[in-house]
């Protein structure tokens, strides 16, 4: 089977899309967001395809797109749907590896009885972690870990995103027992060729096989 790595995160805006933009690049993966809650600014999956450089036929088209920039569970809701777990197995490529990015953090709701992380499990795919390097974060990156793991799934390593803080990031991969896959920073500007850069400097396709 093709590799299939999930990207998510300790919490919503910081910088998931981003990192799984540069992951698609580095791959050379497709790209695929089952769920996309906000379509009236630019979506993630357009947004990864041109920080990827990548064709149309490289980026999946979403199970469901939701109007409101909300919790899945709640977007749905307010247009009169239930998302269903099992239209988000992921597609079949053949050898084409795929980045599958969550919608914030590990345990957010699709519906009244389905969190990511209970998809996340049933998928059985390697997971990356995103953490932003901000106060706060060595909390939310243990806790996430710990939901990962208590349900079986195969976390491959946690990438940091943000400013350098060398602290925080030995402490949660200390405590965490998680391999530091590397910290993309803030970049400014932001375009395909400074991400697929910054990316390629900091992070080894290796570690995601």
């Amino acid at each position: 089977m093709a590799q299939r790595i999930v990207v998510t995160g300790t919490d919503t805006g910081i910088g998931k899309t981003v990192f799984a933009a540069g992951l698609t690049a580095l791959l050379g993966a497709c790209y695929w967001k089952p769920v996309q809650a906000g379509v009236a600014d630019e979506t993630d999956s357009r947004q990864v395809q041109r920080l990827a450089d990548v064709a149309d036929d490289r980026v999946i088209p979403e199970r469901y797109r939701l109007a409101e920039p909300a919790s899945p569970h709640l977007a749905a809701r307010l247009e009169g749907i239930s998302i269903d777990p099992l239209r988000l197995e992921p597609p079949e490529l053949g050898d084409v590896p795929i980045v599958i990015e969550g919608a914030g953090g590990v345990m957010v709701p699709l519906n009244s009885d389905t969190l990511y992380l209970d998809v996340f499990a049933r998928w059985r795919c390697s997971v990356v972690l995103c953490a932003r390097t901000s106060l706060g974060t060595i909390n939310h990156s243990l806790l996430s870990l710990a939901a990962l793991r208590s349900r079986g799934i195969d976390v491959r390593g946690i990438a940091f995103i943000g400013e350098a803080r060398p602290d925080s990031e030995t402490t949660i991969c200390r405590l965490g027992a998680v391999k530091h896959l590397g910290r993309l920073p803030w970049l400014t500007p932001l375009t395909a060729s400074s991400l697929q850069a910054a990316v390629a400097a900091e992070f080894r396709p290796g570690d995601f096989e």
